[in-house]
C-alpha cells in the first residue's frame, strides 16, 4: 500500500492523528502536496461521501473523517502554497435569513471542501445582501444557500433575486437543499442545482469547476 493510500484508508475511519503524522512522512520521502491532497486526501474523502450516500456511513463518521482531513489539510497546507497548488474554486455557503440550523450546512462545507473547494462560510441567519457582498468580494462561482424550515426556505429565491439585481446571477450557480427543499422547489426559484444529500452535494459543486 501506498502511502497515499494510507493516508486515505486512516482519514475514512477518522484517525486524525495517524492522517498528520502519514502527511507528514510522505512530505518527508519527497511525495508531492498535491499528489498527497488528490490521492490521499480527497480519496479518502470521496469513498466517505459515496458510502454516505449509500448509507452504509452516517453524519458522525463523515465527520470525524472530515476533522481528519482538516488535520491532514492543516499539515499540508504550508507545501500546497510553496508548490503554487490553489484550490480549484471558491463557493460561499451560509444558511439563509431566520434560519438557525447549521448541521446539514456544515456537512455540505466539509464534503466541499473535500473536494478541493474553498468555502466561505458565512454562518447562519444570512441576510440576501451579505451573500451578494461575498460574492463580489470572494469572486466565488458557487453559491450553497441550505434552509431547514418551510417558513425560511423562501428566502432561498430572495438570494436568487438579490444576485439578479446586482448583476451577479449569471457569474454564480446557486446551490439549494435542506429538508424541506425539493426539486420543483428549485426549479420554481431558478436555482442551478438540488441535491438530496452532503455527498451528492459537493460532486455537484466539483462538476460546476470542471
Amino acid at each position: 500500500m501506498s502511502i497515499c493510500q494510507e493516508i486515505s484508508t486512516n482519514l475514512q475511519r477518522g484517525k486524525a492523528k495517524i492522517v498528520s503524522e502519514l502527511v507528514t512522512r510522505a512530505l518527508e520521502e519527497g511525495v508531492s502536496a498535491q499528489e498527497i491532497l488528490s490521492d490521499g486526501l480527497i480519496s479518502g474523502m470521496n469513498v466517505v461521501g459515496e458510502k454516505f450516500k449509500n448509507n452504509e456511513v452516517f453524519v458522525p463518521e463523515v465527520l470525524v473523517a472530515a476533522r481528519a482531513m482538516n488535520a491532514g489539510t492543516k499539515v499540508l497546507r504550508p507545501a500546497l502554497i510553496s508548490e503554487g497548488v490553489e484550490p480549484i474554486g471558491k463557493a460561499v455557503i451560509c444558511t439563509v435569513q431566520g434560519d438557525m440550523h447549521d448541521i446539514g450546512k456544515n456537512l455540505v462545507k466539509m464534503m466541499i471542501e473535500g473536494q478541493g473547494i474553498e468555502c466561505v462560510d458565512l454562518g447562519v441567519d444570512v441576510a440576501p445582501q451579505r451573500i451578494v457582498d461575498a460574492v463580489r468580494e470572494s469572486g466565488a462561482k458557487i453559491v450553497c444557500l441550505s434552509a431547514l424550515l418551510t417558513t425560511t426556505m423562501y428566502h432561498q429565491k430572495d438570494v436568487i433575486d438579490s444576485l439578479r439585481e446586482a448583476g451577479l446571477r449569471d457569474q454564480v450557480k446557486v446551490m439549494v437543499g435542506g429538508a424541506p427543499v425539493t426539486q420543483q422547489f428549485a426549479d420554481e426559484i431558478g436555482a442551478d442545482c438540488y441535491t438530496l444529500d452532503a455527498a451528492s452535494a459537493a460532486q455537484a459543486a466539483r462538476s460546476f469547476f470542471e
